[in-house]
């Protein structure tokens, strides 16, 4: 599935209300093994999202999820709600991971988009929708790719994985100011970038 059609279908998903999720977060920090499970679930494909498109490999990116929830199991106790959504506080932990591995010198961030892009089709019978869709999303990956750190981060976050403004800041560690800020470099950069046919 194409990854802004993926966050788009997360974004319409019916979500438990915010009631629901803090009653399954206490269960989960209390010990209780159906709810941390119920938490996995609904979060486990958008932390994913988030690491794949950091790293670029499938393998990495499932060994990092699973060491983000591990991480998230043993931490659990001390999530606090403080403005915080569940999903966000993954997400910086993720984030975290991701950064220690490429810390380590070792690694480059790359992203083959042959592999973060399943074949988009306005139609499931029209190859020649699924090219032209394909050959945008490749130009607009690549594009976010050659962006600065801080630009494909929040790129990633809002667009991709269709964060707010509030989560973004939370995640890279910014005020939301500095995130509106940041958005319209990086957005002005992409256009930029980006074939005068794509515009």
């Amino acid at each position: 599935m194409n990854p802004t059609r993926a966050a788009a279908e997360q974004r319409e998903r019916p979500s438990p209300d915010a009631d629901e999720l803090r009653r399954i977060v206490l269960r989960a920090k209390t010990g209780d093994a159906d709810a941390f499970a119920a938490l996995y679930d609904r979060y486990v494909d958008l932390v994913y999202r988030y690491v794949y498109f950091r790293v670029g490999g499938h393998a990495l990116a499932e060994d990092i999820t699973s060491e983000t929830f591990l991480r998230a199991l043993r931490r659990i106790a001390d999530f606090t709600w403080q403005g915080r959504d569940f999903g966000a506080w993954l997400v910086t932990i993720a984030r975290n991971l991701v950064a220690d591995h490429f810390k380590s010198g070792r690694y480059r961030m790359e992203v083959s988009t042959a592999e973060v892009l399943d074949t988009p089709m306005d139609g499931p019978h029209i190859p020649e929708n699924a090219v032209v869709a394909t050959m945008v999303s490749e130009s607009v990956l690549r594009a976010v790719r050659d962006l600065n750190p801080e630009q494909q981060e929040c790129v990633v976050l809002r667009f991709l994985h269709g964060m707010s403004l509030a989560e973004t800041a939370l995640i890279m560690g910014k005020k939301s100011g500095a995130i509106k800020a940041l958005q319209f470099r990086a957005v002005r950069a992409l256009a930029r970038a980006l074939p005068d046919d794509l515009n």
